[in-house]
């Protein structure tokens, strides 16, 4: 099989698209301007894959990584890139795929561009734009397919991360009027899906589709189901008429890390309705959609995200699409928040673990108890387990059993200890100790704090107790030295 070319290979949709096509056994050419920026892809070592230096405002290198290649994946855009100029450098960049496609003698190319419908005759700048390099590609001579996307659920998705930060950090929130707009979302997977389908059907060649999931909801509904399948309160939207996209742009950019130069274009796409015209698709390349609260939920999967690495790979399969891979936008996947302190104590690691072993129950936590009791209490108060009972001396329980308010994780003796909280809190906490040989009688203890805030009650929890529990931590490594009779 010729190899098939993927076109803007360090992109959101590519790093699922690849391992989709690698899978189905086909050979993949993954074009970057940067290839260095691939080796991190979870797929960069992969037999099938052949890495390609090319950009799309470059002709010649264009023609180079054509040749030879019987199908092109164009999932470019220049809105990050090119910022204000982007309208320009798309243009210009799909009018060289067109002619690099024909003169390698391309069979097909297959686009991925955007879904809208204007209100009050006027489209944004983004899709216009998407719309304009759809329409120079299928007026070129190779064949092109158009997808035509609305808004794309799973981490990493612009659009998808700018709604997880409003709803996780903001209870009540002003928004356009537009919010009320009509769009017909998609899950990742259903996309990749349909990509991979276009390639194997020969009747999708050179046609335009709309994509969609199977919801029609307006961005109001979609807000709130996020909230619900966060465990977070309903969300309170108030439309105010002049709250400008701009305007809407810096105030994402000011309570989420996601760029404006990333914002302001898609909230300008807030003022056309994204709702599929046309189901052809549908029939042309069968598939069980994903429903938009079945996609936030797989996507909101952040404990299980945490832990993926664990999980041995005969049991986990590949990455859910919908999460976040190595690779994508800094800013996927939500908040996360880790302390890490290190110790070294003159003692072999056995000696270390042997104290690590008793942490808990009866023998407490070697300092600072009166606060680890005040936790408990107040988790009993909130209707947890607190720290009792008290177990006695002696090995930790199996991984899977419980002690006071932790879940053992991971027990690997004398290396590591990973626990689960399963106190009363607003996110996710996980613990881990750590040893590890430093010399012939000496041990470095590592501990790592590792919190998951679940709304604006996360974020504040987790701020207001860093100071508590920096010094808990540190004495908890401290006391670990010390009752293992080491300095």
């Amino acid at each position: 099989m010729k190899p098939i070319l993927v076109a803007g290979a360090t992109g959101y949709v590519a790093n699922r698209l690849i391992p989709a096509l690698l899978e189905k056994g086909c050979r993949v050419r993954a074009m970057a301007r940067t290839v260095e920026k691939l080796a991190d892809r979870h797929w960069s070592g992969h037999a099938g894959l052949e890495p390609a230096c090319g950009d799309v405002l470059d002709l010649e290198s264009l023609k180079t990584a054509c040749a030879g290649c019987e199908v092109v994946y164009y999932l470019v855009h220049s809105m990050i890139a090119q910022k204000g100029g982007f309208v320009a450098a798309d243009r210009t960049a799909a009018r060289n795929m067109a002619q690099a496609a024909a003169s390698a003698g391309v069979k097909r190319i297959i686009y991925l561009g955007g879904l809208a419908e204007a209100r009050h005759g006027k489209l944004s700048k983004h899709l216009s734009s998407r719309i304009e390099v759809a329409e120079i590609l299928q007026s070129g001579p190779v064949p092109a397919t158009d997808l035509r996307a609305p808004m794309i659920l799973g981490s990493g998705s612009a659009s998808f991360e700018i709604m997880r930060y409003l709803v996780e950090h903001l209870p009540a929130m002003t928004t356009p009027r537009w919010v009320h707009s009509l769009n017909q979302p998609i899950a990742i997977r259903d996309v990749v899906a349909y990509l991979v389908g276009c390639l194997e059907r020969p009747a999708t060649v050179g046609q335009t589709y709309d994509i969609g999931g199977p919801d029609i909801l307006t961005y109001a509904q979609l807000l709130q189901i996020y909230a619900e399948e966060a465990g977070l309160r309903k969300r309170v939207i108030i439309p105010v008429p002049v709250l400008t996209p701009t305007l809407s742009a810096l105030w994402i950019n000011l309570i989420s890390p996601v760029p404006t130069a990333i914002a302001l274009p898609l909230t300008e796409g807030l003022t056309s309705e994204a709702v599929c015209r046309d189901s052809r698709i549908r029939q042309i390349i069968p598939q069980d959609l994903l429903s938009c609260r079945e996609a936030i939920r797989i996507a909101l999967q952040r404990l299980r995200q945490e832990l993926w690495e664990e999980v041995p790979a005969r049991e986990h399969g590949p990455i859910p699409p919908e999460w976040p891979h190595p690779g994508d936008a800094d800013y996927a996947g939500g908040t996360t928040f880790r302390y890490a302190c290190s110790l070294t104590a003159a003692a072999a690691p056995g000696q270390v673990w042997a104290a690590v072993s008793r942490i808990g129950g009866k023998g407490g936590y070697y300092s600072c108890d009166g606060l680890w009791r005040l936790r408990g209490l107040v988790d009993r108060l909130a209707g947890g387990r607190g720290l009792g009972p008290r177990r006695a001396h002696g090995e930790l329980p199996k991984v899977g059993e419980r002690f006071d308010f932790w879940r053992v994780l991971k027990l690997e003796p004398p290396r590591r200890l990973r626990l689960l909280a399963e106190m009363k809190a607003p996110g996710d906490a996980l613990l881990e100790l750590e040893i590890r040989a430093a010399g012939s009688t000496s041990s470095e203890l590592r501990l790592k704090s590792t919190f998951i805030p679940r709304g604006l009650a996360g974020l504040l929890y987790w701020h207001a107790f860093y100071p508590a529990h920096v010094h808990v931590f540190r004495q908890l490594l401290a006391g670990i030295a010390r009752a293992a009779g080491a300095a």
